[in-house]
């Protein structure tokens, strides 16, 4: 009761403005005259000892200062900055996107994002060599024509769905139907793949090919979604815009920078069921730039954090980043139409061979490109002495074209025939490819008493193609380009009689006897030793009739800044989009850890 009665006089006590103001003077008061005893009438006494006090609190700031130092310090014994997970990596390259399905990727930025967002039977590894990706084990017959691939079982598309047997088998016979216009149908057409089980494929071959592991590192497409697609209508289905993979990343949306600037973004987002571990970074972003100018101006702008396909000579790369060069297995390589009227006579090859100062071409070209002067790349075939490329001589270069009845006429640079018909050639190309290697190829031949003429496609205009209107009718009498050799050593598509076609790689339609059985013979032996004896006697032939001249190996040059975590030293990459051959464990940022014992 007595504290129902204590509630009731406390909800009864009313406020007393007069006695609340009364209070508030008085501590008024109070306040003042403390204020004037403790602070005013004592700062004479302050300022007597002012020395002191600052003096102290000198002392106080250093112990402080100390204080912290100590404590950075000791953290350093402790702590250390590591890469971090999350974060987003933007990776500039060359364009266009025109496409995502890896069926038609052609562009450097095309080929980057296939390779993220699909997965393979095998891929290669950090040291150029095969590995598993979604096969587990292959077994071949004892005729070497069957092989027996078996896949994990715990990979699955983008959408859910496990990747199966029935994938493989789909994606073949889709490289192989002409509708479909795959650059990878002439590879595939005499290929049969059957489906054993649900998660195992054979493949039979019409004859043993000791290279034929290298060519499952193609990607696997989804049944599920494409089965129902007209093979005619493949390349312009809306999968090219927005693919379903099984790959390490998902496409989250291709974005189209406007109308004035046609550059366009895939940005992609982790796989977070991904078979191989969910990679470290949330998100990958692969930016399509025009030119190398444009791709130096996103990393001077921090519009990307990384960069391919670039040249630090011919391009100021911005301070602050980590650049360096990986050599591929890609040759460059001047190619002679034997079939041309002038460079039908090999005593005329032979002089363009002799004159060309390799070592001073590939100074011009810089990046510190490897040399290349045969149809393989060096250590490709070993344990064996292999024929070497006839060397630099001018002169005797000058006798061959004296010989075969060009001569320098009085007055006269360029060297002309009995008919008084200057020694002409056409040198085609790509724009901005290689212009450094066929500008220094014209000026050394200029030397000889050769006028070359290039003519240099963009292949970014659609309005030309170089493919249909200068390789396949081979309108050129010589071609700079690249020939990609892979990891394994098989040249037969670039020098078989077989593929000196409208269709095929030969592109100096190269017809050699000697040099279709070599390269026939070595496809079909799996013993190093003895492969090694067949490439051997096809260099022989090949720098006796030479249907072309070796610049130099290719390199990837890649910048990125120093916060992410990316390519490491000594990475070998038969080609550039091998560089993700460890992107799960890619960064982009950087934090303080604690140091583990």
């Amino acid at each position: 009761m007595d504290e129902k009665r204590g509630w009731k006089t406390f909800h009864k006590l009313k406020f007393d403005k007069k006695a609340f103001a009364k209070r508030a003077r008085k501590a008024e008061s109070a306040t003042t005259r403390h204020a004037h005893k403790f602070v005013i009438q004592r700062l004479a006494t302050i300022r007597d000892i002012r020395q002191q006090i600052i003096l102290w609190l000198m002392i106080v700031g250093v112990l402080i200062a100390a204080a912290a130092t100590q404590m950075i310090w000791f953290q350093q014994s402790y702590k250390t900055e590591a890469s971090s997970g999350g974060g987003i990596y933007a990776e500039a390259a060359l364009g266009p996107i025109d496409t995502l399905n890896p069926l038609y990727a052609t562009s450097s930025a095309e080929r980057s994002a296939a390779q993220l967002i699909f997965s393979r039977l095998y891929d290669y590894d950090r040291t150029g060599h095969l590995r598993d990706d979604l096969a587990t084990s292959m077994k071949t017959d004892k005729t070497g024509r069957e092989y027996t691939v078996k896949l994990r079982e715990d990979a699955a598309w983008h959408d859910g769905r496990p990747v199966t047997a029935a994938d493989v088998v789909y994606t073949v016979e889709t490289m192989k139907n002409p509708d479909v216009r795959s650059v990878m149908r002439t590879s595939w057409l005499d290929i049969r793949a059957a489906e054993v089980d649900a998660y195992t494929v054979k493949f039979s071959l019409p004859a043993p090919h000791a290279a034929f592991p290298h060519a499952l590192t193609f990607a696997i497409l989804p049944k599920h979604i494409l089965a129902s697609v007209p093979a005619a209508s493949m390349r312009e289905n809306i999968f090219s815009l927005s693919p379903v993979g099984s790959g390490p990343f998902s496409l989250r949306l291709l974005q189209s920078n406007g109308v004035r600037d046609n550059r366009k973004i895939a940005h992609l987002n982790a796989w977070q069921d991904y078979y191989r571990g969910e990679p470290k970074l949330s998100r990958f972003e692969v930016h399509a730039y025009d030119d190398a100018e444009a791709i130096v101006r996103a990393l001077k702008t921090r519009d990307v954090n990384a960069a391919i396909d670039i040249n630090t000579v011919r391009h100021s790369v911005p301070d602050g980043l980590t650049v360096e060069s990986y050599p591929t297995n890609v040759g460059v390589y001047a190619l002679f139409n034997t079939s041309s009227s002038v460079l039908a006579d090999a005593s005329v090859r032979k002089a363009l061979q002799l004159s060309v100062d390799g070592a001073a071409l590939r100074k011009a070209v810089g990046n510190d490109v490897p040399a290349l002067d045969g149809p393989f790349l060096k250590g490709q075939i070993e344990d064996i002495p292999l024929p070497q490329a006839p060397g630099f001589n001018l002169k005797k270069a000058e006798q061959l074209l004296d010989k075969a009845g060009w001569k320098r006429r009085v007055g006269s640079e360029i060297r002309t025939n009995k008919r008084n018909i200057p020694l002409k050639l056409q040198l085609k190309m790509v724009k901005d490819r290689y212009d450094v290697a066929a500008n220094n190829l014209v000026k050394q031949w200029k030397q000889l008493g050769v006028d070359v003429v290039v003519t240099r496609f963009d292949a970014s205009d659609g309005s030309q193609s170089f493919a249909r209107s200068v390789l396949q009718p081979r309108d050129y009498d010589i071609l700079v380009t690249r020939l990609d050799i892979g990891a394994d050593p098989d040249v037969f598509a670039y020098w078989h009689s077989s593929q000196a076609n409208t269709t095929g790689l030969n592109l100096s339609n190269y017809r050699n006897a000697v040099s279709d059985d070599a390269l026939l013979s070595a496809r079909l032996r799996s013993e190093p030793a003895l492969r090694a004896q067949k490439y051997r006697a096809f260099m022989k032939r090949w720098y006796a009739d030479v249907p072309a001249v070796g610049l130099y190996q290719s390199v990837s040059v890649y910048a990125h800044n120093k916060m992410t975590e990316s390519l490491k030293p000594g990475q070998v990459m038969p080609s550039s989009v091998d560089r993700y051959s460890n992107v799960i464990y890619w960064t982009a940022e950087k934090a303080s850890v604690y140091k583990t014992p």
